[in-house]
């Protein structure tokens, strides 16, 4: 049997203003019809530049070389690399389709969801106008979206992170294509959902005899997914075979230290270091909180009378799934989203007042879209110290910018770059050494280290440990992650459905937990048993 996919000697080079930068670097893999291959790595491998070769969907100045062979089941055979532009449209979203990474940037912001995804399988499809309504309700369904009367008539911004995710993955599945890549579909998902997901595109792939090429730095995740494993590393395969070998014996020293990476993160061991202090008045209070979302005459109670308080120093976590409102409630605390009734305060005074907004900063789910794609990391940042700091000279502002950059394990020449020239994992970071730049004494992190590979997750929490202990931050720790909240936060709040349901301290929520819900989220967390990540 030969091939559905064959790459041979594929490099990617990316043109920069001295030289080119070297993406990846002379690789070569196959993906056998129905085959499941999973490409693990760090931010920054290759492995996303790997997938979007594939397509062609690179720029221009890319300089893309090797050979790659498509053979789809009608007999055909393409040369990916050298295809006619319409014969590649004819391929992408029919024959070979892609769930992007990022959603909100995938995502047709003017037209609802059911549009566009009928709008996908209407481009490729000879098929009645019934029956493509059919399969748009039919795809919203396989990616677990359990109303889809109501999904395909909203638009992406009154969904969820995870929301919109499942309908990237409802888009690329609605055609049933022969070669399914899907770029970290689950980074934006809560811990239930990834599993339902996970499940899903098993499911699919017997039922369609479709092949996938799914690429992900965690390698619980693919255990019970991938036949065959590729680990990625500077751009370069650094190991290769069945998924089991894997997994129970890895030949090369960086997969061992992603799965020990990985193992440490998910036995959910704290990494704080700080010794409890005691408070007399909370840094922020919340009373009676109630948000609305508003759909056409409809109001939606998305955050429902929640109270909480946090001190100074302390990292409180609030977990959930995706639509829980966890999101709507850290925006509303920063004034990004009104309060319909209950109260908001920071040191003692309503979070209205005037000088309070300098204090307070977020860090968002998607760090694409919360970059301007038209300027440089180092302007990015350099806008928020020139706005808080406006008496520091530009010579300190660009030293105080390095310093951030290397803060958040970046080199300072990342200053000169664009947002479209990092990874994913990269361009979060740059997202939080902005928020630092304010030096704020309040911060909500909103899933702000769901886009990175377990290492360099536990070094950003590291990160923010070390900024509670040496500058006093204060922070709210948006999660659908257990193991990540366990490891950096003094306290969790479960929340179900715009309620806080369950609190308390981590060892008391995983050891003995109340809600049937809590034990739900805690039973969904995946575990690979090579990685004895037991709690």
């Amino acid at each position: 049997m030969r091939p559905l996919l064959e790459i041979s000697g594929l490099s990617v080079s990316f043109k920069q203003e001295q030289g080119y930068l070297d993406a990846v670097k002379n690789i070569s893999f196959d993906i056998m019809p129905s085959e499941s291959v999973a490409i693990v790595g760090e931010s920054g491998s290759g492995k996303s530049v790997t997938a979007l070769s594939i397509l062609k969907l690179l720029n221009k100045q890319t300089i893309v070389q090797g050979k790659m062979l498509f053979r789809s089941k009608a007999n055909t055979e393409t040369d990916l690399l050298n295809a006619d532009p319409r014969l590649l449209r004819s391929l992408r979203g029919n024959r070979i389709s892609m769930i992007f990474q990022e959603p909100m940037t995938s995502l047709n912001p003017v037209m609802s969801c059911g549009k566009q995804i009928l709008e996908s399988i209407n481009t490729h499809q000879s098929i009645s106008a019934a029956e493509a309504e059919q399969r748009v309700k039919e795809a919203l369904q396989w990616a677990g979206l359990p109303d889809p009367e109501y999904i395909r008539n909203r638009f992406p911004h009154q969904l969820s992170g995870g929301q919109k995710q499942r309908v990237m993955i409802a888009m690329a599945m609605a055609c049933r294509p022969e070669l399914l890549m899907a770029d970290e579909p689950t980074t934006a998902l809560d811990i239930r959902t990834q599993k339902e997901i996970i499940d899903s595109l098993k499911r699919l792939r017997n039922d369609f005899q479709m092949s996938l090429l799914f690429i992900s730095h965690d390698l619980d995740l693919v255990a019970g997914l991938a036949d065959r494993i590729i680990v990625m590393r500077h751009g370069e395969i650094v190991e290769s075979g069945a998924a089991s070998e894997i997994l129970e014996n890895p030949a090369h020293a960086y997969t061992r230290e992603l799965m020990e990476a990985g193992a440490s993160l998910k036995r959910g061991k704290s990494i704080s270091i700080r010794k409890e202090s005691k408070t007399i008045a909370p840094l922020l209070e919340v009373k009676s909180l109630c948000v609305n979302h508003r759909f056409g005459h409809q109001n939606i109670r998305a955050v429902d009378d929640v109270s909480f308080d946090i001190f100074p120093g302390e990292i409180v976590g609030l977990v959930g799934e995706s639509g829980c409102g966890k999101t709507t409630l850290g925006r509303t605390l920063l004034q990004l989203q009104p309060v319909y009734s209950g109260e908001i305060l920071l040191k003692g005074e309503n979070i209205s007042k005037k000088g309070l907004q300098s204090e307070m900063q977020i860090v968002f789910q998607d760090p694409y879209g919360s970059l301007n794609p038209l300027i440089t990391a180092g302007r990015a940042i350099q806008e928020v110290l020139k706005v808080h700091h406006v008496s520091h000279p530009e010579k300190e502002i660009r030293e105080k910018v390095n310093g951030l950059l290397e803060q958040v394990e970046l080199d300072k020449s990342s200053a000169s770059r664009f947002p479209h020239e990092f990874s994913g994992g990269q361009r979060q970071r740059i997202c939080i050494a902005r928020a630092l730049a304010a030096d704020p004494s309040f911060m909500v992190f909103d899933e702000s280290v769901s886009a990175l590979d377990v290492r360099i997750q536990t070094q950003i929490l590291r990160l923010i440990l070390q900024l509670r202990d040496t500058d006093g931050i204060t922070a709210l720790f948006i999660s659908h992650d257990l193991s990540a909240v366990r490891s950096i936060c003094d306290r969790i709040l479960i929340m179900k459905n715009g309620r806080l349901i369950e609190s308390g301290r981590p060892e008391d929520i995983f050891e003995s937990p109340r809600e049937a819900y809590t034990r739900q989220l805690l039973d969904a967390i995946p575990r690979n048993p090579n990685l004895k990540t037991r709690f």
